[in-house]
């Protein structure tokens, strides 16, 4: 028998992007560097991507067409902050705008303040792996949080900071490239304060928007006495950000998968198990490495 699903007056169905994986053109930033270096995993540059920078009146015009009523998308740090303590007025009255067209709409903006680039600038200068990053991040926050305020209905400071660590610092899939346990555990203690700073920073600016963080929440479960592994490995990818969350106005939730963890960590997926598109590339097989303990 078919079944009806209902939704309670307000939900919200939205959808989401990331500045640099859109707008194109986002130069100034860690990742574009990245994908020019030679020897990255990064198989093509992000170019001009769709245009999102010139297109997104269109854009969210379709949308909401599609009956969409929310848009979480990201400001490019490095497009605002060009150069340390120099800010684009430019830059920030495009964000603006963006917000106005979603509200024109009946859409709800929801705003990014980090989905995963920063500013070379930013990088070049330790990038997370220093905590002075912490505060130029709140920094940013605060100044783009004072010119957003009326516009934005709902923040998020980071989006999958425990990724941005782990593949940056650990599994070097990700700017900058490295694989050094101490500078991924410092990644994240930077992160976490970074978030910390940042919510104080929207309140302050922004007292009646709620704000949260958004991460990548993997489904683990233990197989074969597996039980130990899997909160050593959770704890550093999951567990210190959410204790970072602690007050906040909401957490978002982004799970792609499941692993199967034994007590030597990652576990093949049995011949006959259902995968998703971002776990069917290790079904048969233990990858050499799994996230740290701490």
């Amino acid at each position: 028998m078919p079944t009806t699903t209902s939704f309670p007056d307000g939900f919200l169905w939205g959808t989401a992007t990331a500045a640099h994986q859109v707008e194109g053109g986002n130069w100034n930033n860690d990742w574009w560097a990245w994908e020019h270096a030679p020897g990255t995993p990064c198989p093509d540059p992000s170019g001009d991507a769709c245009d999102h920078w010139h297109r997104y009146d269109d854009d969210i015009a379709l949308l909401a067409n599609l009956g969409f009523n929310a848009y979480r998308f990201s400001l490019e740090w490095s497009r605002i902050e060009p150069e340390e303590g120099e800010f684009s007025l430019v830059a920030l009255d495009h964000y603006k705008r963006m917000f106005e067209s979603c509200l024109e709409r009946g859409v709800e903006p929801v705003v990014t303040f980090h989905h995963f680039t920063s500013p070379r600038w930013v990088a070049a200068a330790g990038g997370w792996a220093v905590a002075d990053t912490a505060d130029r991040f709140a920094r940013f926050v605060e100044r783009a949080a004072s010119h957003l305020h009326g516009s934005m209905a709902r923040a998020c400071t980071i989006n999958e900071p425990n990724w941005v660590a782990t593949n940056g610092y650990i599994l070097a899939m990700w700017p900058p490239g490295e694989q050094d346990y101490d500078k991924g555990k410092r990644a994240s203690d930077t992160l976490v304060d970074a978030h910390r700073k940042a919510v104080a920073a929207i309140r302050a600016a922004a007292p009646d928007v709620p704000v949260g963080l958004t991460m990548s929440m993997t489904d683990f479960q233990a197989v074969e006495g597996g039980e130990a592994r899997l909160q050593e490995i959770r704890r550093p990818m999951e567990d210190v950000y959410l204790e970072g969350t602690e007050g906040d106005d909401y957490i978002g939730v982004q799970t792609y998968t499941r692993l199967l963890i034994d007590a030597n960590g990652l576990a093949p997926y049995p011949p006959d198990a259902r995968t998703t598109a971002t776990s069917s590339t290790r079904r048969h097989s233990r990858p050499a490495s799994a996230a740290p303990s701490t």
